[in-house]
C-alpha cells in the first residue's frame, strides 16, 4: 500500500471542513494551497481565506501562488514531493499542476455531476428547486468539473433548507466521501466513471447581482426557492419604493402563502407584525431581511421602526 503525500487546494469554509477531517484521520498533508491575501472591508485590511487560516493554526507549509504557471510556483510545489492532490473550491488548474502527481489530482464538488458543474452549485440546486443533490469526487482533466468520476454520496435537500444549512450538510458528506476515495486510492483498487453529457445537463452560473434579483412577475414558489438558495449568502435582493423612497433590500427567509387576491404584483401589504409581497398566485411573506446600512433583522423588528404606505411596492 502506497503512503500517501497529499497537497490540498482550496480557499473558503467548505474547504476548511475537509482538510481538517483528512488531517483528523492522520493523512499526511505535505503542503496546502490557497488564495493569495486580499484586502477586505472599509480599512481595506488584508484577509486570510479560511484555508489559511486553518493552515497557519495548524502548522502546515503553506503556498499562495498569484500565478499557478509561475516558475517559482512550480517548482517549491514539486520540491513537496506529493503523489496526490485534492482540490476543493480553488479554481481552475493549469495542466502542468494537476498532472503533477503521481497519482494524480482529484476534485470534491458539491453537486452529483455531470449536473451543476461550475461555480455555484449548491445555491443552484435549491434556487432550481432540485430535491437531491450530493457530492462527487473525480479525477481533473483540462475543463471544468468534467474529469473521470470516482463516488458520489446523494442526499435528499430538505423543503425549507438554505443554501447555508445544505452547504454545512454537504460539508460533512464530503468529508466522508474524501476519505473513501482517498482509501481506495491507497488500496490501489480504484474504478472510476466517465461522466456523459447530454442536452438537459444543469449548470451551477457563477452568482451576480443580475442573478440574485428577484423577479415579482415569476410563481410564489419560483421565488421563495430564490430566496433560500441565496440565504445566507449573498442573498436574494430586491428595489423597494414608498414615498417617493427607493431602497435596494436584501431578503433571506420567506414563506409562501398561496391565495387569490387583487393587488397589483409587487404590493407591498403590512400588519404591525408582518409583511408580504404579492405575486401572481399570493404572496411572498418576508421573514427577516436587511434595509441599506442596518443589521438583518426579523420582519417584526423592522416594523417596529418604519411604517410603510399603502403604496409600498417592491420591484
Amino acid at each position: 500500500m502506497e503512503k500517501l503525500r497529499i497537497v490540498f487546494m482550496g480557499t473558503p469554509e467548505f474547504a476548511v471542513g475537509i482538510l481538517d477531517t483528512i488531517i483528523q484521520n492522520n493523512y499526511t498533508v505535505v503542503g496546502v494551497i490557497t488564495a493569495a491575501d486580499k484586502p477586505a472591508g472599509r480599512g481595506q485590511k488584508l484577509k486570510f481565506s479560511a484555508v489559511k487560516e486553518y493552515a497557519v493554526a495548524n502548522n502546515l507549509p503553506l503556498l499562495q501562488p498569484t500565478n499557478l504557471k509561475d516558475e517559482g510556483f512550480l517548482s517549491e510545489l514539486k520540491a513537496l514531493n506529493a503523489n496526490l492532490q485534492i482540490v476543493v473550491a480553488f479554481r481552475m488548474l493549469p495542466k502542468v499542476v494537476w498532472e503533477m502527481p503521481a497519482l494524480g489530482t482529484f476534485n470534491l464538488h458539491a453537486s452529483l455531476l455531470p449536473n451543476y458543474r461550475g461555480a455555484a452549485p449548491i445555491n443552484w440546486a435549491i434556487i432550481n428547486g432540485e430535491q437531491k443533490t450530493g457530492v462527487t469526487t473525480f479525477f481533473i482533466d483540462d475543463k471544468i468539473d468534467t474529469g473521470a468520476m470516482i463516488l458520489s454520496s446523494e442526499t435528499d435537500i430538505h423543503p425549507e433548507e438554505n443554501a447555508g444549512q445544505l452547504h454545512d450538510r454537504l460539508m460533512n458528506i464530503g468529508s466522508t466521501t474524501v476519505i473513501d476515495t482517498l482509501t481506495l486510492i491507497e488500496k490501489g483498487n480504484l474504478t472510476t466513471t466517465i461522466q456523459k453529457d447530454t442536452d438537459d445537463i444543469k449548470t451551477a452560473y457563477k452568482l451576480n447581482k443580475e442573478n440574485c434579483k428577484i423577479d415579482w412577475t415569476q410563481s410564489a414558489t419560483t421565488i421563495h426557492n430564490l430566496i433560500r438558495g441565496l440565504s445566507p449568502y449573498p442573498a436574494a435582493w430586491s428595489m423597494v419604493t414608498d414615498k417617493d423612497e427607493e431602497w435596494s433590500v436584501k431578503i433571506y427567509e420567506s414563506k409562501i402563502i398561496i391565495e387569490e387576491h387583487q393587488h397589483p404584483i409587487g404590493r407591498i401589504v403590512c400588519t404591525k407584525k408582518e409583511m408580504k409581497i404579492a405575486v401572481a398566485n399570493g404572496f411572498i411573506q418576508i421573514l427577516s431581511l436587511q434595509f441599506p446600512g442596518k443589521k438583518r433583522m426579523t420582519t417584526a423588528e423592522l416594523l417596529n421602526g418604519i411604517t410603510f404606505t399603502a403604496d409600498a411596492k417592491a420591484f
